[in-house]
Formats: structure tokens, C-alpha cells, sequence
């Protein structure tokens, strides 16, 4: 073993892994180039959480507005803390969904893997740290009800979407609005792991008939007990040209 592979070697078993950052291969340097090819100025960011998306979106380089939306208490305020000094990331404290009202929210213990839908055992069992520990009333809206505030019109949109297995619902509820947005990233399971989600399949076959394109994939959740991958971050795009 040489002395840089013991290096790595010891950063391993410290938790961590090393590697040489390639613009055209990693995940995140992909996504900013997409952005810069569609000459993305709004990206609407749907299940913000504490603003995880929005702060790598920044310290990727990418200086155009956020409207990020969470509808939890304690998420929103940290979503809050995150945004607080930047006068173009705009936060709301709600859900998006196909219907406006209140609906009582399941809160996993981990935070990120709270849904509006019961969780089931493929995926409590992948991940014990997701369970759920309460319910929180929150307030639901759709995209298209939100349109006009959002100032959508002229502006060239990158709709991210993490409901954990509420994706459609949020679609459903932007019928009107999605002639105006043509890339939609969204958290797609490779198999139900929330009550009445759907997989991949449906997701594909509902995106297609919208007319987008699959146009990236990057690796999400996996069962770390199998090494088998449940949910993959999927980016659609809907070209006016058909030859692309």
C-alpha cells in the first residue's frame, strides 16, 4: 500500500471519502451547468426542509431568486436562519399540493423524510432514524393559486420538488402553471415507500405524457443494509425543439 492510499484509507474509517472534484462528472456541477444551458433565473424550491437545497444552490454559484417553501415550524425557522441575509431567496410556511386547506402533517424523527402520506415498512426499515414521532397541522396551497405571487411570468423556472412521495400532488396542483416552467427536478422512489406514492414508472409515464424528458439522474436514499438504491433525484426538461 502506498503512503497516499493509506491516507485514504484512514479517511474512510474516520466517516469520510476523498476524491477529486470533476465539474463534468459531479452531481451538483451538472445541475449549475443545466441551469446556465436553460439560463435559469427562478428556481422554485418545493419541500425546502431547512434550506439545504438553496444553500448548495449558493455556494455552487448560482445568484438568481429562490422561492423555497417548508411547511414544518421547526424546519421553517431554520430555513428562515438560512435565507435571512440574502434579498433573493424568498421562504414560505407552507405546503404545495393539488388542493388548498390543512391537512395534518407526519414529522420524522430525522426531519427530511416527513410526509403528508403513512410511511411504510420498506422504508422504516432502510432508514429506523425516519420514523415518524408526531403530526403537525399545516397549511396546503397549490402552485397555481401561488402563480401570480410568484412572479413566474418571463422568467425561465427550475421547479425542484421534495415531498417525499407527494410529487405528483404538487403537480396536479400546477396545471396551469407548468406551460411556464419547462425543467422540473424531482425525488423519484424506485419503489413505494409512502402510502399511495407512486414509483418511478408512473413518474416516468405521467412526466412523459407532459412532454418532458428525462435529462439527469443522480443517486438518492439507498437501503445501506442491500446497497439497493430507493429514490433518485430525476430532472426533467421539456424541449420546444423536438430534435434534442
Amino acid at each position: 500500500m502506498t503512503w497516499k492510499q493509506h491516507i485514504v484509507s484512514i479517511i474512510k474509517k474516520m466517516g469520510y471519502d476523498l476524491s477529486r472534484y470533476r465539474p463534468g462528472k459531479h452531481p451538483e456541477a451538472r445541475r449549475m451547468r443545466l441551469m446556465q444551458e436553460f439560463q435559469i433565473d427562478l428556481v422554485l424550491d418545493v419541500g425546502a426542509n431547512a434550506g439545504q437545497y438553496g444553500s448548495g444552490l449558493r455556494s455552487a454559484g448560482f445568484k438568481e431568486r429562490i422561492v423555497s417553501f417548508e411547511p414544518l415550524s421547526a424546519a421553517f425557522n431554520a430555513l428562515q436562519l438560512a435565507s435571512t441575509r440574502d434579498p433573493k431567496w424568498e421562504v414560505k410556511n407552507t405546503a404545495l399540493g393539488a388542493q388548498g386547506g390543512t391537512q395534518a402533517m407526519h414529522v420524522a424523527a430525522n426531519s427530511t423524510s416527513s410526509s403528508l402520506l403513512d410511511m411504510l415498512p420498506s422504508h422504516k426499515e432502510a432508514a429506523p432514524q425516519s420514523r415518524y414521532i408526531g403530526k403537525e397541522s399545516i397549511e396546503v396551497q397549490t402552485i397555481d393559486s401561488l402563480s401570480s405571487d410568484l412572479m413566474i411570468d418571463g422568467s425561465s423556472v427550475w421547479l425542484k420538488i421534495d415531498t417525499q412521495g407527494y410529487e405528483l400532488e404538487v403537480l396536479k396542483g400546477a396545471e396551469q402553471t407548468l406551460e411556464k416552467i419547462d425543467t422540473i427536478q424531482m425525488e423519484v422512489s424506485m419503489i413505494p415507500l409512502y402510502e399511495g406514492s407512486p414509483d418511478f414508472a408512473e413518474v416516468l409515464e405521467k412526466m412523459k405524457a407532459l412532454g418532458y424528458t428525462v435529462i439527469s439522474i443522480e443517486p438518492g436514499f439507498s437501503d445501506p443494509r442491500s446497497g439497493r438504491m430507493l429514490q433518485a433525484d430525476f430532472t426533467f426538461h421539456r424541449y420546444l425543439d423536438i430534435h434534442h
